[in-house]
């Protein structure tokens, strides 16, 4: 079930890249800017056959850009035969980068070869906090901890994306905590600091949710530096 896809520059990984954007994720993260992305059905059935002849169309284009073609969601271990399929797909016959974005919660689903068609993974982790994860995602934090201790035994290349959101995820000890342990893994070539924002605001309006986060600030760029600083003094490459 795919949602939709895109090409899009220096945010889904390095360069120019097509990002298939798979239906369907467990977790329910209070700041998600995709709710319409939760549930399988709100994607439409496809074939990799499909998208694989759609990316396939911008090949030049996005080498030319240095980039590559990434699998996000949704959570696209959520469908991890599709996801395998494009990787491997995407590697061997289009002779691409590949990335797969992913909250690392349904890292077991990903089987060794899944991961050795995979150059890079964007992993989130939202909280180091476990109570606080919790309350963010409706979700436990072990299964991404694990996760990505099994991608630092591959010596498969990460970056970290961690969401800055003011009262929330910023306190010093949290972000502490969440470079301290990626600083130990020892595959993790960059952390992305991402302020919270709002615009996914009008989704839940639009899908009838509850969007609790409405009256959150956007953090500062001092406290964004701040956080980005964190992560620096424990020799980690933050953007």
């Amino acid at each position: 079930m795919l949602h939709s896809w895109d090409l899009s520059t220096g945010v889904d990984g390095p360069g120019t890249r097509f990002v298939a954007f798979l239906a369907g994720c467990p977790l329910r993260c209070l700041y998600c800017h995709n709710p319409d992305t939760r549930h399988m059905r709100d994607g439409r059935r496809t074939s990799a056959d499909e998208i694989v002849g759609e990316a396939a169309k911008y090949v030049q284009f996005i080498r030319a850009g240095k980039g590559g073609a990434t699998i996000s969601g949704g959570e696209p271990l959520l469908q991890p035969l599709l996801t395998g399929e494009l990787l491997h797909r995407f590697t061997h016959e289009l002779g691409l980068h590949t990335a797969l974005d992913t909250s690392g919660f349904l890292g077991d689903r990903a089987t060794d070869a899944l991961l050795a068609d995979t150059d890079l993974v964007l992993l989130d982790i939202k909280s180091w906090d476990r109570a606080l994860y919790r309350h963010l995602t409706h979700q436990e934090l072990a299964p991404t901890l694990d996760f990505a201790r099994r991608l630092a035994d591959l010596g498969t290349e990460v970056w970290i994306r961690f969401v800055l959101v003011p009262g929330l995820t910023d306190a010093t000890e949290n972000i502490e905590g969440v470079a301290s342990f990626a600083a130990s893994l020892g595959n993790i070539t960059r952390v992305d600091v991402l302020p919270f924002h709002k615009l996914g605001a009008e989704k839940w309006r639009a899908l009838g949710l509850d969007f609790t986060l409405a009256d959150t600030p956007t953090p500062t760029a001092d406290q964004t530096a701040a956080a980005r600083a964190v992560f620096a003094a424990h020799g980690l490459h933050a953007v």
